[in-house]
């Protein structure tokens, strides 16, 4: 590359805990060879303290942790590398920190009964966001605008067809034959 960056892709799978962004984000990475990260990986050991004592985090503990996400997928896109990133993005000003990264990002938005949702928090072993937590992240999300880049999908729909819809809908590259570095 001589000063131009070949077109990359950055697509954020959110919603609540629980809904299955980590799961769909991994097999979306498998399928199309975009490098995955889990946004809960960049938290720093302080606001996991929090959320595994049961206090929601607030604005001022996400500023910071919105921004590494940010510049890590800048940073991403600068490589020519498209990434594919599970993170709750709740809120639409959530949202617009990340879109300050590359220079396009594109939402899939898992959604669902809170019912089932809830139900899969409650068998989840080896997490630190408490089940109770779930409350106050449903009261925070807001739901993907008309003029946000992006999709909602039913968190019914078991992952490997979540992922193809994704991949699908996106227009996305197989990893068989990548497009997308």
């Amino acid at each position: 590359m001589t000063g131009e960056h070949r077109r990359t892709r950055h697509v954020v799978v959110m919603g609540v805990s629980g809904a299955g962004k980590t799961t769909v984000a991994r097999k979306v990475s498998e399928l199309t060879g975009l490098r995955f990260a889990e946004a809960d990986e960049f938290h720093p050991e302080a606001n996991v303290a929090r959320m595994r004592a049961g206090i929601p985090l607030n604005d001022a503990d996400r500023w910071p942790w919105l921004r590494d996400l940010a510049a890590w997928m800048a940073a991403r896109h600068a490589e020519g590398v498209s990434t594919v990133l599970a993170c709750s993005a709740l809120k639409r000003s959530y949202r617009d920190v990340l879109r300050q990264g590359p220079p396009e990002v594109e939402f899939v938005h898992l959604d669902g009964p809170a019912t089932l949702i809830r139900d899969r928090l409650t068998r989840r072993t080896g997490h630190y966001m408490s089940p109770g937590l779930f409350d106050s992240q449903r009261a925070t999300l807001e739901h993907l605008g008309p003029e946000e880049s992006g999709m909602v999908l039913e968190v019914a729909l078991p992952p490997d067809e979540l992922a193809a819809a994704v991949t699908a809908r996106l227009g996305l590259p197989s990893a068989s034959r990548p497009a997308i570095p």
